[in-house]
């Protein structure tokens, strides 16, 4: 079984900061891309960013140039570096990795954890 933790969200203020980490653990054999997504209410979730295993990263058009996605393969975590948020930011982001385990690929998300931007 493999799980996925989040921690770092929280409330900030327009213009501020926020991390998110996502730790994978349990049976890994290896970690293809992971990713981040948010869901504000009302709103379908959407992708924010994803990182291949080498380390290449792709980002949603309203993020660029404020978000950062990374991750550390020797810790099976990928982070989240928000910068300059916006109200528009506020929604819970959710991370998911692409996790070979037990001979198999399956998709694997945590749980979300809330981001609140307020003007």
């Amino acid at each position: 079984q493999v799980q996925l933790v989040e921690s770092g969200g929280g409330l900030v203020q327009a213009g501020g900061s926020l991390r998110l980490s996502c730790a994978a653990s349990g049976s890994i054999f290896s970690i293809n891309a992971m990713g981040w997504y948010r869901q504000a209410p009302g709103k379908q979730r959407e992708l924010v960013a994803i990182i291949t295993s080498s380390g290449r990263g792709t980002y949603a058009d309203s993020v660029k140039g404020r978000f950062t996605i990374s991750r550390d393969n020797a810790k099976n975590t990928v982070y989240l570096q928000m910068n300059s948020l916006k109200p528009e930011d506020t929604a819970v982001y959710y991370c998911k990795a692409n996790v070979v385990s037990g001979g198999a690929l399956n998709e694997y998300w945590a749980q979300g954890t809330q981001v609140t931007v307020s003007s």
